[in-house]
Formats: C-alpha cells, sequence, structure tokens
C-alpha cells in the first residue's frame, strides 16, 4: 500500500507540474497588448475599429506624432505603434520588449495595410544584440531564476544554522549572484547590452529578495516552508515569469500572477533595466522588495517562535548565539 500511494502521488506531482508548465505555453494570446496609432483621424478610426474587433487583445492609444509613439515603446508605456500614411503603414516594435509582441505588431501593421493596399514596413527601435538576435539567454533564464534563489537558500541553510549567518551568506550571495548573472547574460552570450552595474543591481535584488523569501519560510513554517517556497517559485513562478514571450501573452490572469512572483518580476526588471534605461521597472522593484522584507519578516517571527522551542535543526544555543550578536 506504501508503494501504491507513493506512485499515485508522484504522478500526480508529475501531472501538475506538466499542467503548469505545458498549459500556459499552449494557450498564448495577447491580451490587453498596448498599442499605439499615429495618423489622420479618419484612418486611426477605421484601424481602432479593426483591432477592437479582435476583443481584449489589444489597448489601443493614439499619438500625434511617430515620435511620440516612439518615445512611449522606448519608456515601456506600448509595445508597438502603427503609423498611418497614404503612401503605407510604417509599424514600429522594439523585440527586446517581446519578440513574440513585435511580430504580432507587424503582423497588425501588414494587415492593416494589406486592407488598404499600401505598401508595410516595420523598424525595430530597440532590438536584442546581434549575438542574441531572439533574446533566447533571456528566456532561459526563467527557470535558473527560480532554482538559483531557492537552491542558494536551502544550501546555505544546511551550511550555517544561526539566522544572522544565513541572511549574511544570503546578501553576499545575492551581490557576487547578481553580478555574475548579469556577466555571463551579457559579455558570456552576449543576450543584454545595457550598462552591467546597473542591470547587476536588479539581478541582485531578485537573487535577494528570493533567498530572503526562502530563509523566511522555512524559518517560520519548518520543511513546509520549502514546499511552498518550490511551489511559488519553481511551480509557478518559472512558467508564468513571461520571459519567453511577455506576460500579456499568457492566459488572464496568470500573467498578472507572474510579474507578482519573483522569477517574473526579477526577469522583467533585468529586461527594464539593460534595454529601456529602466523604464516599467518600478513594479518590479517594489514586488521585489515585497518578497526581500517578507522574507526578513517571516525569519525574525521564525526565530521568535523557536526561541524557547527550538528547530531541531537550529540547536538552542545558535538561537541565542544570534540574538546576541544582532
Amino acid at each position: 500500500m506504501r508503494v501504491a500511494g507513493v506512485v499515485a502521488g508522484l504522478t500526480i506531482l508529475l501531472g501538475v507540474m506538466l499542467t503548469a508548465f505545458a498549459l500556459p505555453a499552449a494557450n498564448l494570446n495577447p491580451h490587453h497588448v498596448g498599442l499605439g496609432v499615429v495618423g489622420p483621424p479618419s484612418a486611426v478610426t477605421a484601424a481602432r475599429q479593426q483591432l477592437e474587433s479582435r476583443g481584449d487583445a489589444f489597448d489601443i492609444k493614439t499619438y500625434a506624432d511617430a515620435d511620440a509613439a516612439r518615445t512611449a515603446i522606448l519608456e515601456r508605456k506600448i509595445y508597438g505603434a502603427v503609423i498611418l500614411d497614404p503612401d503605407g503603414v510604417h509599424t514600429l516594435v522594439a523585440s527586446a520588449a517581446s519578440v513574440s509582441i513585435a511580430a504580432t505588431a507587424q503582423g497588425v501593421g501588414a494587415g492593416i495595410a494589406s486592407a488598404s493596399d499600401v505598401p508595410a514596413t516595420v523598424t525595430d527601435i530597440r532590438p536584442f544584440p546581434s549575438d542574441d538576435s531572439r533574446g533566447a539567454g533571456l528566456s532561459a533564464g526563467a527557470l535558473p531564476l527560480a532554482l538559483g534563489g531557492w537552491i542558494g537558500a536551502t544550501v546555505i541553510m544546511l551550511v550555517f544554522h544561526t539566522p544572522g549567518r544565513r541572511m549574511l551568506t544570503a546578501s553576499i550571495f545575492a551581490v557576487v549572484g547578481g553580478l555574475g548573472l548579469t556577466a555571463v547574460l551579457q559579455f558570456g552570450i552576449g543576450t543584454l547590452d545595457g550598462n552591467y552595474w546597473l542591470t547587476s543591481l536588479g539581478a541582485m535584488l531578485g537573487i535577494g529578495a528570493t533567498a530572503s523569501a526562502v530563509l523566511g519560510l522555512r524559518t517560520l513554517f519548518g520543511g513546509a516552508g520549502l514546499g511552498i517556497a518550490a511551489i511559488l517559485l519553481i511551480l509557478l513562478g518559472n512558467p508564468l515569469s513571461g520571459l519567453s514571450n511577455a506576460p500579456e501573452l499568457l492566459p488572464e490572469p496568470w500573467g498578472a500572477i507572474g510579474q507578482l512572483l519573483p522569477p517574473g518580476a526579477t526577469g522583467a526588471l533585468i529586461r527594464d533595466l539593460a534595454f529601456f534605461d529602466g523604464h516599467g521597472g518600478l513594479h518590479a522593484v517594489l514586488t521585489l522588495t515585497a518578497w526581500l522584507v517578507g522574507g526578513a519578516v517571516f525569519l525574525a517571527l521564525g526565530v521568535a517562535r523557536h526561541r524557547n522551542q527550538p528547530d531541531p535543526e537550529t540547536p538552542e544555543h545558535e538561537i541565542e548565539e544570534a540574538f546576541s550578536t544582532a
């Protein structure tokens, strides 16, 4: 019976994992993708009607001219813009924001041009570097971002037994890991081409937030805390991060939920810092700061909880030592 129970449980776990990873990827469609439109009022109205027929796929914003639309793209207010002109339709995209949405916007421009029987052109105003023109390195970074902080925090807990030493080591790990992660993406793979030090700060915050959350959950809830962290960071955080496409392409509301978890917020912040001078990164900063502070609060509550009833893995004299040296 025990064997049957274990096998059944593991099979269910595999099914849940497969569903969590495969279902979002199999149902990619645009939802509320910001798209700008520039042109004569009559042409803009016609384009709006054509785009609004797609339901909630696009959030249409009208701009006075192409320069205003370009600025909005670079400030992460929209993903692309369609410039309507009697002689043709020109589409502005930023593939560094999302290769998939850039292709979608290009298709929108081509469709409008075809309906009006005019030429269609496209300009990528913020592409990925030529060494990784599709941003594969950033797309593949979701799982390392999710696993790295979790594994790092777990190893730290195995090696160090006092809360003070654990948090100190996690802080050092966040700094060194952030520098290393950014260096690999920028100088090794060639995915990034922005300010290395600024982008590294985003990676540091992401790793620190993840490690803090894992340490806090483990200290407060014991072994169950590690399970909770694994579910949030790996089972949900990785497939919902939107790094391989965009949050707006995931089924609602999962794209938005993914941006509230450390992997999605870290990836978004790295993207915004590396390619858009930090524009659009405030939400990610606030999210990661909340995880960082929340983890520290959980750690403090866990230490207080176990002060008189110490964790079997954390000897009482080490807890007292942590308080005496704090």
